[in-house]
C-alpha cells in the first residue's frame, strides 16, 4: 500500500465517521423537537378522540393475535429451559415464580414492545411515507392544518396507553404458557403453581414493567412518524424509512429498557 492509498484510506474513515456524527445529531435534534411539539399539542384543541380510538385499534386490538401467539410460546419455552436446570436441583415448585418474574418484569415488556415497533411502526413509517413522497401532508399544511397535530398526537397517545395494555396481556398468556407446561407436562398442581405464581409477585413488578412500556410506545411512535416525514427518494425511500424506522425502534427500546432497568434497581432495590 503506497502512501497515497494510506492517505485516502484515512480521509474516508474520517469522512464516515463526520457523516456518522452529523446523521446522528440531526436524528436526535429532529426527535427532539418532534417529541416537544407533540406533547405540547396533546393539550391544545380541537380534540381528536375519534382519529385516537381508531389508531388503539390499529396498535392494540389489531395486534392481539401476534402478542398471544408470541407471549404463549414464550411461556412453554421458558418454562421448559428452567424446567432443564430446576430439576437437577429438585426445584421444580420454583418454575413458576421464576416465570412470572422474567416476564412481569422484563420479557413481556420487551417483547411487546419490539412486537408493536415491528408491526405498528413499520405500518406507521409506510402509510406516512407514502403521505409525504406524494405530497399530500404538504397539502395538510396549506389547508392550515398541523401534520404533527393531526397525525402524530394520535398515533402517540394511541401507542402510550395501548402498549402497556398488550404488555399486561402478554403477561397473562405467558404465564398461562408456563402454567400449561408445568401443570400438564411436569406434575405439578394446579393450585400449587398459582399460589407460588401470586406470592412470588408483588406491586412494585407490576408497575415497574408497566411504567416503562408507556415510553417505549412513545419511541416508537416518535421514531416512526420521524423517519415518515423525512423520506425521500419516492417508494425505495419509503421502504429504507420503514428498515431505519424498526432498526432504530429497536435500539432505542433496547437502551431504554436498560437505563429503566438501572433507575427502578436503585429507586425499589
Amino acid at each position: 500500500m503506497t502512501i497515497w492509498h494510506l492517505k485516502q484510506a484515512l480521509i474516508n474513515f474520517f469522512l464516515t465517521i463526520g457523516r456518522t456524527v452529523v446523521d446522528t445529531m440531526y436524528f436526535l435534534g429532529g426527535m427532539t423537537n418532534l417529541a416537544f411539539q407533540s406533547i405540547y399539542l396533546i393539550f391544545v384543541p380541537p380534540f381528536k378522540r375519534d382519529k385516537f380510538f381508531e389508531q388503539a385499534k390499529k396498535a392494540g386490538f389489531d395486534s392481539l393475535p401476534i402478542v398471544s401467539l408470541v407471549a404463549l410460546f414464550i411461556g412453554f419455552i421458558f418454562a421448559l429451559q428452567t424446567a432443564y436446570f430446576m430439576q437437577r436441583l429438585g426445584s421444580e415448585i420454583y418454575i413458576s415464580s421464576m416465570v412470572a418474574l422474567s416476564l412481569v418484569r422484563e420479557l413481556g415488556p420487551v417483547l411487546t414492545a419490539l412486537i408493536v415497533a415491528g408491526r405498528v411502526g413499520a405500518s406507521i413509517t409506510a402509510e406516512l411515507g407514502s403521505m409525504q413522497v406524494t405530497e399530500q401532508i404538504d397539502a395538510l399544511e396549506t389547508f392550515a392544518t398541523n401534520p404533527i397535530k393531526y397525525l402524530v398526537v394520535p398515533r402517540l397517545l394511541a401507542l402510550a396507553f395501548m402498549v402497556p395494555l398488550l404488555t399486561l396481556y402478554a403477561d397473562i398468556i405467558g404465564i398461562l404458557g408456563s402454567y400449561i407446561i408445568c401443570v400438564f407436562r411436569l406434575g405439578i398442581s394446579s393450585d400449587m403453581y398459582l399460589n407460588v405464581t401470586f406470592d412470588s409477585l408483588l406491586y412494585k413488578d407490576l408497575f415497574t414493567g408497566l411504567f416503562k412500556t408507556t415510553f417505549f410506545g412513545m419511541i416508537i411512535a416518535w421514531v416512526s412518524c420521524f423517519e415518515a416525514f423525512n423520506v425521500q427518494g419516492g417508494a425505495e425511500g419509503v421502504g429504507r424509512a420503514t428498515t431505519r424506522c424498526v432498526v432504530t425502534s429497536f435500539i432505542m427500546i433496547i437502551v431504554a429498557d436498560c437505563f429503566f432497568t438501572a433507575l427502578f434497581y436503585f429507586i425499589f432495590p
